[in-house]
């Protein structure tokens, strides 16, 4: 799927904000436009670009993302992109994407020695491709961590699921969901039993011949993997077991990048965090990275 057009007359709206937190008064600029939503911390640390999910746009990562209500009081800058509809990246797409990342920062005086890079779910894959490209190209600013939240980063595992998902037939958002993600991978790369070499080209990771192409230079920076495998959930609402999961392919891809040699990658499994801003439970969400820690690891 290809990134909607933006005309050059889009809009931008600049508004400066003074936010009481914690018996503080914090000043934040932000601004608005059709490709990202940019909010400037007063005493800059750190910058925080984040990619939603595969249907979703930064106003569904401003109203499900709860960690950002503590990050410009921290002194972190945060860029929402709605950069979605993205699985995986081609050349093309990374070369928009580190041009279109290097602009940001250049144009609102970013913290480039300070860019850390984050992604729900379809973004979280877009997250570690870009990033490994980014070192790769020794491109002008480096990236000094990632987090992705349940990515999908096993492109022929998602194929997989997506096709047991139709068979079992146990719940019908994840049969529809199933179906798009079958047709999308049949159109886009094929089916992987009959193609594999594409999707070793296009996954952040395949565990069939622990394919690491597209993770090996982030062995030098900080990686967060957050998961919440409820099982009990997922065997319910969804008769799935825990090699469906996401974090089943997470914990396969944390292990490979310690076996490239990473001291700085971790694997987190959290219970009970997973909620939609609706209130409702799910423990594919956003709300599994504990605000705290992250800024924590973002600012240490």
């Amino acid at each position: 799927m290809s990134i909607h057009k933006i005309p050059n007359t889009m809009l931008v709206v600049i508004t400066f904000m003074v936010l009481f937190v914690n018996g503080v008064f914090i000043n934040a600029q932000t601004i608005d436009t059709k490709q990202y939503s940019l909010t400037i911390a007063e005493n800059q640390k750190a910058v925080l670009f984040l990619f939603p999910c595969f249907p979703c746009d930064k106003e569904n990562t401003k109203a499900e993302a709860h960690f950002l209500k503590y990050t410009s009081q921290n002194g972190i800058s945060t860029v929402l992109l709605n950069y979605n509809q993205k699985l995986f990246l081609t050349k093309k797409d990374k070369k928009k994407l580190t041009k279109q990342l290097n602009t940001i920062i250049k144009k609102h005086g970013l913290p480039e020695k300070a860019l850390f890079i984050g992604g729900f779910s379809g973004g979280g894959n877009v997250t570690t491709l870009l990033a490994n490209h980014l070192i790769k190209t020794n491109n002008t600013t480096q990236p000094k961590g990632i987090f992705i939240v349940d990515a999908p980063v096993d492109l022929e595992e998602l194929y997989r699921t997506a096709k047991n998902d139709i068979q079992q037939n146990a719940d019908q958002d994840a049969v529809d969901e199933g179906r798009f993600l079958v047709q999308l991978f049949n159109e886009k790369l094929g089916n992987p039993d009959q193609n594999s070499v594409d999707y070793q080209k296009y996954s952040p990771y395949l565990i069939q011949g622990n394919s690491v192409t597209n993770i090996q230079f982030l062995k030098t920076i900080k990686v967060r993997l957050y998961t919440e495998p409820d099982l009990k959930w997922q065997s319910e609402k969804k008769k799935r077991t825990y090699l469906d999961l996401n974090a089943y392919k997470l914990e396969k891809m944390h292990e490979a990048l310690i076996g490239l040699g990473s001291t700085k990658a971790e694997f987190i499994k959290t219970e009970n965090l997973g909620y939609r801003a609706n209130g409702s439970r799910h423990p594919h969400s956003w709300n599994i990275v504990e605000p705290e820690s992250l800024i924590q690891w973002i600012l240490e």
